[in-house]
């Protein structure tokens, strides 16, 4: 892989504002209340600096566990889409993205990819905590698929500790294709802080390589899940996503 470009613009992303605190002072007590997720490891997330939690990826339900379960403040990325809706849909979309600490990006590779980990690095640097998902997309299978670098590539460009997070049931709560989440025995594990420094720098793919593994076998570890000796591809809509996936690697995103 090329060396990583910055001059890619990232998406705006800000501190977490009112809609956020609101969002979190509602959900909190109702999750917490209704659906009773076991926490365990809190204490393990710094209580400021930058931080990433890199979690496994079961269900949509995951955007809302992590954020609702964490001591601290975190942001994530979604789709554009969702902050680009019109009339009361489009508003009510907006306001609950926007509430669980979502920021807008484009996804796809390679410049769409870079901006949205360039979104990632403004959070950071701004000392706020950012949630991904190394495995790129939700398991369908349930399996853990290999981790992308980009977790890595983040760490090591701007010192962030990785939290790893092992997400156990969310995918029983909330299967594929379910519009509401339904009561379910449901885990969030936070894992003790992994500093990647000592794996090089962010510009050497085989530093890169060996974070991100470190990050996923700590994942597997909290998750418990079977281990998929591949990355999680979605199978090519057209002829030029074949050549996408032909062409370039599946390392980043």
């Amino acid at each position: 892989m090329a060396d990583v470009t910055t001059t890619i613009a990232p998406a705006r992303a800000k501190r977490p504002g009112f809609v956020y605190w609101l969002g979190r002072s509602v959900l909190t007590p109702i999750v917490r209340g209704y659906y009773r997720p076991r926490v365990t490891g809190r204490q393990n997330v710094p209580k400021s600096g930058r931080v990433i939690f890199a979690s496994n990826h079961l269900s949509f339900i995951d955007s809302i566990a992590i954020p609702v379960c964490s001591p601290r403040p975190v942001q994530f990325l979604a789709k554009s889409s969702y902050f680009t809706g019109t009339g009361v849909k489009g508003w009510v979309v907006r306001t609950f993205f926007g509430s669980i600490g979502a920021v807008g990006v484009d996804r796809g590779a390679g410049q769409a990819a870079q901006a949205a980990l360039n979104t990632g690095r403004t959070i950071l640097e701004a000392e706020n905590a950012f949630a991904i998902y190394p495995e790129g997309t939700r398991s369908l299978d349930g399996r853990l698929y290999r981790g992308r670098t980009g977790v890595a590539w983040l760490a090591l460009t701007t010192g962030a500790l990785v939290v790893p997070v092992g997400l156990r049931g969310t995918d029983a709560m909330m299967p594929v294709g379910a519009s509401m989440p339904r009561r379910a025995k449901v885990s969030v594990a936070f894992g003790e802080p992994i500093d990647v420094s000592k794996h090089g720098e962010a510009r050497s793919g085989k530093a890169r390589r060996a974070a991100t593994d470190e990050i996923m076998a700590a994942i597997h570890e909290l998750s418990g899940q079977e281990l998929a000796d591949s990355y999680n591809e979605a199978p090519p809509a057209s002829t030029v996503e074949k050549i996408k996936q032909a062409v370039l690697r599946p390392e980043r995103l």
